[in-house]
């Protein structure tokens, strides 16, 4: 069941943006851009954590810099009810950078990254259309990515 969301004011909505924006800086930083004092920021900053908001911190890599040349959406079809136990096996695969379960022609989509063709190859060939549950997939190419959050 899915938990109701976290009402948020202004002030908590500009402490997840600069977080969003630079996980890094400080409290006081943050506090300063917020109009909030330190102690103030630190306590709301800890709210967010207690209440599932902030779920962690995370350095935000540049695939292509990273070595990984090659991206593709990919989409599955799954067999009914099948996809309480795909989920753990997809998120196994060290490849497959996102999963959403979604509403459609297909069921699930996949951000699925690699150094080159070869690996992206691999694992849709031999890993996801191998799987017991998946009916189909389709292979969409990324050739350019444009990361819009921050």
């Amino acid at each position: 069941m899915q938990q109701p969301p976290v009402p948020l004011d202004a002030t908590d909505e500009r402490i997840l943006a600069e977080l969003s924006r630079d996980g890094r800086q400080s409290v006081t930083a943050i506090a300063k851009k917020a109009h909030i004092s330190r102690a103030h920021a630190y306590s709301r900053i800890n709210r967010l954590q207690d209440e599932g908001v902030i779920t962690r911190y995370t350095a935000v890599i540049d695939p292509v810099k990273a070595g990984l040349q090659a991206s593709a959406y990919v989409t599955l079809k799954l067999r009914q009810h099948s996809w309480r136990e795909m989920r753990e096996r997809l998120a196994a695969i060290k490849q497959v950078q996102h999963i959403g379960l979604v509403g459609g022609n297909f069921d699930v989509i996949l951000l699925v990254r690699g150094r080159d063709n070869a690996e992206l190859r691999q694992v849709i060939f031999d890993q996801l259309q191998s799987m017991p549950g998946v009916l189909d997939t389709q292979t969409f190419l990324v050739f350019e990515d444009l990361d819009t959050r921050y």
